[in-house]
């Protein structure tokens, strides 16, 4: 299947992706906020540079958008074309994603991750931040 999209507006598309500061990213810094949770943002001296991090709890949140990171619902899908691009770049970001999960809990940090789908249900979104962030 070709691309319905011309190389030009689909390299426009691919500019516009952004890595910090995306949508998903500020609903859930806004929620917590709200909540009256502080916190830093996208710590570089730790690994993957979470995107959310409370240092004095040692918890760290990824806030991951379900296509980029291969999530198991109908936004995380691979798409139909360019298979052979596409299967090995989202299952490097999952590898990298699991590494630096490990890597963040064998320095004695807890994660949380937190996906775009899950955003469409905020109510419980706030209940899994809030039962993340209250546990010892």
């Amino acid at each position: 299947m070709s691309d319905t999209r011309t190389p030009t507006q689909r390299r426009m598309i691919m500019q516009s992706v952004r890595t910090k500061n995306t949508g998903p990213e500020m609903a859930v810094r806004s929620l917590l906020h709200g909540l009256g949770y502080r916190y830093r943002l996208h710590r570089k001296d730790l690994p993957g540079k979470p995107d959310i991090v409370f240092p004095g709890r040692r918890k760290a949140i990824f806030v991951n958008g379900c296509f980029w990171h291969a999530h198991e619902c109908a936004k995380g899908r691979a798409p139909k074309s360019r298979l052979e691009y596409w299967g090995p770049k989202l299952a490097k970001n999952v590898a990298r994603d699991a590494a630096n999960a490990a890597a963040l809990r064998a320095e004695g940090w807890t994660i949380l991750t937190v996906w775009q789908c899950e955003l469409s249900e905020m109510k419980a979104l706030e209940q899994r931040l809030r039962a993340f962030l209250d546990e010892p």
